[in-house]
């Protein structure tokens, strides 16, 4: 298999981490995106030989700076970035509610959007990485799960919208991760976190492969993965 040119969001830890580190071993390049330039660094080190790029995911527009640095040829975009804050909709604030919306769903639209010259050029994949919350909204999860219902639309409409280019666009929903990300949820649901108990990071990391990997003849549309216990 030739070398291909991959984007991701939220490689700093969990199933971005695992990710990158992959797509690095078997030889690809990789374009890795920091919301700062200490954390560039820090990717950059925990990924040898990836490039990094720096935008924070909590400001669109600068998100949308990245508009000319961005590779000119991406075989997959994978957004693995996110942010969690449980609450009930009469506790959650307004701030909350912004900033789990933008990183969550904005600010992959946006880079979705720059990137698309560069996907139809290589008829890459778009990976979303959601969240079983994507699919049914539980109680004190009304921010995050409305996030990753609208990140769902995204996909669809994406999807539908750039089948004619050779786009193609999957979604995996996986259930609860053992990432940072579960920690702090365990935290604030104030509950022991054992990650022996949740999905390791390095299964969905696989599932993404499999998507990106696909024969160009087929579409891995959705796929959700849960906990086997």
């Amino acid at each position: 298999m030739s070398t291909r040119t991959h984007l991701l969001t939220g490689a700093g830890s969990g199933i971005g981490e695992v990710l990158a580190r992959l797509l690095r071993e078997r030889g690809d390049e990789v374009w890795l995106l920091a919301r700062s330039d200490e954390r560039a660094g820090e990717l950059a080190e925990a990924c040898p030989g990836a490039r990094t790029l720096v935008a924070d995911l909590a400001d669109p527009i600068a998100v949308e700076a990245l508009a000319d640095r961005l590779p000119r040829r991406l075989d997959s975009l994978v957004h693995a970035g996110g942010v969690v804050e449980l609450g009930t909709v009469g506790e959650l604030s307004a701030a909350a509610w912004v900033e789990t919306v933008t990183v969550n769903l904005v600010a992959p639209a946006v880079l979705t959007r720059l990137a698309l010259p560069a996907l139809r050029s290589a008829r890459g994949t778009v990976v979303l990485v959601n969240s079983g919350a994507g699919l049914v909204a539980k109680p004190q999860w009304s921010a995050y799960a409305a996030s990753k219902h609208g990140l769902k639309a995204l996909a669809d409409s994406l999807r539908a919208e750039e089948s004619e280019h050779g786009v193609r666009v999957s979604t995996i929903y996986p259930g609860r991760t053992a990432t940072a990300m579960q920690e702090k949820v365990h935290a604030q649901e104030g509950r022991d976190y054992d990650p022996s108990q949740w999905i390791d990071p390095a299964t969905v990391a696989a599932a993404i492969l499999q998507a990106l990997d696909l024969p160009d003849d087929a579409v891995l549309t959705d796929l959700s993965l849960t906990p086997r216990g």
